[in-house]
């Protein structure tokens, strides 16, 4: 939020996914990878191996590059503007700077360890949501036993009663 403030322009390369989950107020959102939209046989694979080592906990779905993600920067940011990349974990964004340093961008920095170390109100963000539970998905969310849902439940065993019976209909 800072950096925004002193004219640096917020890059924000998560999946679309991500970002409809939690988005993030005045960045500019093109992402670096996106759902892979084909049906073939090789994709299928790659997808049953993607749920089969830790999609089903985790909520991911198997990713290919965006093909367009350089010329999509380029057409909303000019190469001479100070850009900050953030992804929800800070890997892609590691990947997405080295690209545009690549192309030409200048000025460029990411957030180590990605948006996954914003506090609430780090960040201007939908509806005023920790932009932390963008990132979470798949069997953990729906049980709260994720990082972030366990923080918010602090102090309630097993998270809460609510997570309780969700754990209890998923066992039946």
């Amino acid at each position: 939020g800072e950096m925004m403030q002193q004219g640096w322009c917020l890059l924000d390369i998560r999946p679309p996914s991500e970002t409809q989950k939690v988005g993030i107020v005045g960045a500019v959102a093109v992402p670096l990878y996106v759902e892979d939209p084909s049906n073939s046989p090789a994709s299928l694979l790659k997808k049953s191996a993607t749920i089969g080592t830790g999609g089903w906990w985790l909520g991911g779905t198997h990713m290919i590059p965006n093909n367009d993600f350089l010329a999509q920067v380029q057409a909303q940011i000019p190469k001479d503007t100070p850009v900050v990349v953030a992804c929800q974990k800070g890997l892609r964004s590691l990947a997405a700077a080295e690209q545009l340093s690549r192309a030409g961008y200048s000025k460029l920095a990411w957030i180590n360890g990605g948006l996954d170390t914003a506090r609430p109100g780090d960040l201007p963000t939908t509806d005023d949501k920790d932009v932390r539970f963008a990132g979470i998905g798949g069997l953990s969310e729906a049980l709260g036993w994720t990082e972030v849902q366990q923080e918010y439940n602090q102090g309630q065993f097993l998270g809460g009663v609510e997570n309780i019976l969700k754990f209890v209909a998923l066992i039946l």
